[in-house]
């Protein structure tokens, strides 16, 4: 399986302590340098992010190309961008992505993909995490990564936490 990810994913599960969920969950992960620069810029500069170091075991790679000619760049973050590109290149099975204008361009351009609430119920579901709620809280919390309630009720219903 090839696995790319955006910024925000890996971000927010190394905020979590999360990140050793992706390699039982999908092998190897590959991210495109610029998301790499990414993260260590919000781990640098963004006080949620401080002292978070991008995982060691994600393979680091360069687009050959970009797809700004097919996509709008204006509505997407170059690390969106260079994932996508990354996706395409690579024939991707899975794009780890949470903006809505990324996943949006990357549907537009056949790919598929999975955000971080994916992960934690795919997470969950395969008992690899005992629970979802608490990690919803603390993205909430400490990351101010906003669930409506009603996505936080399907959320905890898919992962089974709810009835």
């Amino acid at each position: 399986m090839t696995v790319i990810t955006d910024t925000s994913v890996i971000l927010n599960l190394c905020l979590l302590g999360q990140e050793g969920l992706l390699a039982p969950l999908f092998g190897t992960i590959i991210a495109p340098t610029q998301v790499v620069a990414e993260f260590q810029r919000l781990a640098a500069a963004d006080p949620r992010f401080q002292k978070l170091v991008f995982p060691a075991f994600i393979q680091k790679a360069v687009p050959a190309g970009s797809l700004t000619g097919l996509l709008n760049p204006a509505r997407l973050h170059g690390g969106e961008i260079a994932a996508l590109s990354l996706a395409v290149e690579h024939q991707a099975d899975v794009v780890l992505m949470d903006e809505r204008a990324g996943r949006a361009a990357a549907s537009a351009l056949g790919l598929k993909t999975m955000g971080l609430l994916g992960i934690l119920i795919e997470a969950r579901q395969r008992s690899l995490i005992t629970a979802v709620a608490p990690l919803l809280d603390r993205l909430n919390h400490e990351a101010r990564f906003w669930v409506s309630p009603s996505l936080r009720e399907a959320v905890l219903r898919a992962a089974g936490e709810i009835s």
